[in-house]
């Protein structure tokens, strides 16, 4: 798959999905809510037609609704959070850039890539080019089969509205290179929130799995499970007490899979639920003003 789903949880919720190919397609979440930990192999052109959708990364946490487009490069950690709103469900058009389509394009055109603007998300909301392009694509869904051709000239058509409308974007649509071995420490304490099996951190990280468990022995001198439970662990009890933060709030934000093993975890750990301590807090809060 080109989108990795490692965690998913859903409430009450039904999801659809209509392709037009594996590249393009109308993605539909009833009801509730939903939440996943992702992993971006392939940079997505998302527009937004209905319901909200918070998306929190290491070091930034955004907020999209109906009308906005964006962004979102490739090899990237994110926490995803859609809501319906108003009665509509939670819908969108995605569009995915492959590095196979990218390649392609890129041999007949000239660009310059020395253009780095470190952003991790990039936003093109309500843009009238960009709008059309993919509001163009809703009756091909409804169609029992669509020609390739069509498909390519869609997303070429994405491409070139995306480099006409941000001069630096060939820097990151021209990246192809796989990533290379970074500063585990770093990475990891960035990132630990983000619930993902290990072979994706050893890959972010440029390491085999074994390599990867083995610098994080020698670094953190206990292992990579152990580890991070305890760092979402400590957020969350940071969360509880300084940002008066709910559990549900909480729980997913710091990359538990749900909220009964958020509270057991968190008691086994402390030695009292988030129940417990949001009470006392607030009693000590309440008798410091009397």
């Amino acid at each position: 798959m080109i989108l990795q789903i490692e965690q998913e949880m859903y409430y009450y919720m039904e999801y659809q999905a209509k392709y037009i190919t594996d590249d393009i397609k109308l993605s539909s979440y009833e009801d509730k809510f939903f939440k996943s930990d992702i992993m971006f192999d392939q940079h997505m052109l998302v527009w937004f037609i209905s319901g909200e959708t918070k998306i929190i990364q290491a070091d930034a946490t955004y907020f999209f609704k109906k009308g906005d487009i964006f962004l979102i490069p490739k090899n990237q950690l994110a926490t995803i959070i859609n809501y319906p709103t108003n009665g509509l469900p939670h819908k969108t058009v995605v569009m995915h850039l492959t590095t196979e389509v990218l390649k392609k394009y890129y041999e007949s055109v000239e660009c310059q890539t020395n253009l780095q603007s470190g952003k991790k998300i990039y936003v093109y909301n309500n843009h009238p080019l960009l709008e059309s392009c993919l509001a163009s694509l809703i009756p091909y869904f409804d169609m029992n089969e669509l020609p390739e051709s069509i498909a390519s000239l869609k997303i070429t058509e994405a491409i070139t509205i995306l480099r006409t409308i941000d001069k630096s974007i060939d820097s990151v649509l021209t990246n192809f290179e796989e990533p290379g071995k970074i500063d585990l420490a770093g990475y990891m304490e960035k990132n630990f929130v983000f619930n993902l099996p290990l072979e994706k951190f050893s890959y972010l990280t440029g390491r085999s799995l074994t390599t990867f468990k083995r610098d994080f022995k020698r670094i953190f001198h206990t292992t990579p499970q152990r580890w991070l439970t305890q760092k979402r662990l400590e957020l969350a009890h940071y969360e509880f007490v300084e940002k008066k933060k709910r559990p549900v709030e909480v729980c997913y934000e710091v990359g538990f899979e749900n909220l009964s093993h958020f509270s057991y975890a968190f008691k086994k750990f402390f030695g009292y639920t988030p129940t417990e301590l949001i009470e006392n807090a607030a009693g000590a809060v309440k008798k410091n003003n009397n």
